[in-house]
């Protein structure tokens, strides 16, 4: 009985992942065509990635805050409602060929997709400390559905946007206002009882009170070390990935591949994203962080490598180098995830951890707002290799912290 109280609250917030994930998708897909069409320069073209990732850290650092205050569910709400009128604005901003609105639109956009992220943490609220990775592959796997068929629908949104007398590339915003309008109704109406929020009086649930009160110094020490190990993976994972998916729509149109392609790509990016979360987490719970942590320093690396020696002509290798750039990130994220969870007492947990996804999304600014300068400058495999080298510092980062730890796992 002690696992049934959970799975009706754990499944309202898998279908809202479900339908944020297609919001998510959208900026990732089109949003560096649109600058550069809006522009008239690839230069620029990293500045929507940049721009909705530095919105993304306002929007973790603010719904961080406000879920510690009133709720979980209070703070996802108002994430997706401030997606669904960033995606609104772009719309907008594309229709009135405004630069000026674009950019503050994808701003508030970011608020959306640090939403989908950020939801991860509420499901590890539901569940004991040995599943917290299952829990957050959980709903992580829960956005694949959505996430891939976002990138697929860009003709299908592209049509139904010029049919409304708005640009074709910004028809997957369209999409996005609708995706997260109806993850924020599901919420609201659903989610219920929400995920336990910390026990702001005694310090969070029982079992973890007392393993608090049992803990020494060491313990704090090791818990300090985990903190900052797992936001560090979560970091650099975050800055090579964006920075290399960022510019490869732009790297496939400059060589002739149609949109359609470049579709096809970022789903199957997207979905390696996702898809693996559910074994991902057993692995995490079974052989410890650390060592799922090294795994995406590795393939990250390998990623970058492919990307670099892809033919520019060839869908396949730019595709394999993406897919293994997807699945290298799932490793960090669920990996790195579990160590800052587990590393955060529960009366501080749900503002610490979006303080914690602020510097995941600064790194994804840095590496939107970079890849564009970094592409002009050398070309897209100068950029594949450099986001490979900052991958591998993932490597040593988990190796330190599993000796500092003293142990492979967590309690």
């Amino acid at each position: 009985m002690k696992g049934a109280a959970p799975r009706r609250p754990l499944a309202v917030l898998v279908f809202s992942q479900v339908l944020s994930g297609a919001g998510l998708a959208a900026g990732i897909t089109v949003g560096a065509l649109l600058a550069e069409d809006m522009l008239g320069s690839t230069g620029p073209a990293g500045v929507p990635s940049a721009l909705f990732t530095a919105g993304s850290a306002l929007g973790a650092a603010g719904i961080g805050r406000f879920s510690q205050r009133r709720s979980r569910r209070s703070g996802l709400v108002l994430g997706y409602g401030a997606g669904v009128l960033g995606s609104l604005g772009v719309v907008a901003a594309a229709a009135l060929d405004s630069v000026l609105l674009l950019f503050p639109s994808l701003l508030v956009y970011g608020a959306g997709t640090a939403t989908s992220l950020m939801a991860r943490y509420a499901g590890a609220d539901l569940v004991p400390p040995d599943r917290r990775g299952r829990a957050v592959s959980t709903v992580l796997c829960a956005t694949t559905l959505g996430a891939v068929a976002g990138p697929n629908l860009v003709t299908v949104t592209g049509d139904l946007a010029t049919a409304w007398g708005v640009p074709r590339l910004a028809g997957p915003f369209l999409l996005a206002a609708a995706a997260f309008g109806a993850a924020a109704a599901v919420l609201v109406c659903r989610l219920r009882p929400e995920p336990p929020p910390a026990d702001r009086s005694a310090g969070g649930p029982p079992d973890e009170r007392a393993a608090g009160a049992a803990a020494g110094p060491g313990t704090a020490a090791v818990r300090r070390r985990g903190l900052a190990a797992g936001a560090a993976v979560m970091v650099l994972t975050q800055l090579a990935m964006i920075a290399l998916m960022t510019m490869t729509p732009v790297h496939l149109r400059a060589h002739g591949h149609a949109t359609q392609a470049t579709g096809l790509v970022i789903a199957l990016h997207v979905g390696a994203m996702f898809l693996p979360s559910p074994l991902t987490g057993r692995w995490v719970d079974r052989a410890g962080p650390h060592r799922v942590a090294v795994a995406s320093g590795v393939t990250l690396s390998a990623a970058g490598l492919l990307a670099a020696l892809a033919p520019p002509h060839s869908v396949a290798a730019l595709a394999a180098a993406l897919l293994l750039l997807g699945l290298g990130w799932n490793f960090g994220l669920v990996s790195g995830t579990t160590l800052v969870t587990a590393a955060l007492p529960p009366a501080r947990r749900a503002a610490s951890q979006g303080l914690a996804d602020v510097g995941i999304a600064l790194a994804g600014a840095t590496g939107g707002m970079a890849s564009g300068a970094v592409v002009a400058a050398g070309g897209f495999p100068v950029l594949a290799l450099v986001c490979g080298a900052l991958a591998a510092v993932v490597v040593p980062v988990a190796v330190l912290a599993a000796r500092g730890a003293g142990a492979p796992r967590e309690s």
